[in-house]
């Protein structure tokens, strides 16, 4: 199956794309589009956490859920909305967390794409998701593929900053190997679960002391 994906990516994951929660995924999608359902992200965009942070690039992987599910807001970044979309409220609570740790400013923008460009692997669980329909593509396929990728990252790579936040997250430690990587847990940024310990979890300056101690370059969290 020929998948449009950034170039290490599709060697790396190439024997994904063979399986059959693959093929599954794709019939999926494609009996949807037919039904004019409307899907999120759009199509160009599914693969886009892979694009914009090529497999040699990954430092840190920020594990999400499901995309946005309402109009305008899924881009394929975990936690991430385009250019001018308000602010969701995780990401929000992202942010403040942001201004505590590091002292950042609370940015105006949303989007996340300067993240991923310096290595920070924006995946969500699901890469798609019906209009209005949270957890709608949950049981496609789509967790058997990302659960293969954070079994590849782990397997292929050392020293990645795993930051795990919400129990959803926490539950795909078992793929990770934690003698070779650092894995950080918190609460969710939820405004529901925020403040049992997402606030004060430090994650963001604790990943860049990690790089730094490993001869990474940190990240600029600033969008």
């Amino acid at each position: 199956m020929d998948v449009k994906i950034e170039a290490s990516w599709k060697e790396v994951l190439a024997p994904l794309f063979k399986k059959s929660y693959f093929s599954q995924i794709t019939a999926h999608l494609k009996t949807e589009k037919a039904l004019k359902s409307t899907i999120f992200p759009k199509g160009n965009l599914i693969f886009n956490a892979f694009d914009h942070t090529p497999f040699d690039k990954v430092q840190v992987v920020i594990l999400g859920q499901d995309p946005y599910h309402q109009p305008g807001q899924a881009m394929g970044l975990s936690f991430s909305v385009p250019e001018g979309v308000k602010i969701p409220p995780s990401l929000l609570n992202i942010y403040k967390e942001l201004n505590k740790d590091i002292g950042m400013p609370i940015p105006t923008s949303g989007d996340l794409t300067k993240w991923a460009k310096q290595g920070v692997l924006l995946l969500n669980a699901a890469l798609t998701v019906r209009a209005n329909e949270p957890a709608s593509h949950s049981k496609i396929g789509w967790m058997d593929f990302t659960n293969d990728v954070i079994k590849i990252i782990s397997e292929q790579k050392k020293d990645i900053v795993f930051l795990l936040w919400g129990n959803f997250a926490q539950q795909k430690q078992f793929l990770i190997d934690a003698t070779k990587h650092k894995i950080l847990k918190s609460a969710h940024p939820s405004p529901l679960s925020a403040h049992n310990g997402f606030f004060g979890c430090k994650h963001f300056s604790s990943t860049n002391i990690y790089l730094t101690q490993h001869g990474k370059n940190p990240i600029d969290w600033m969008p």
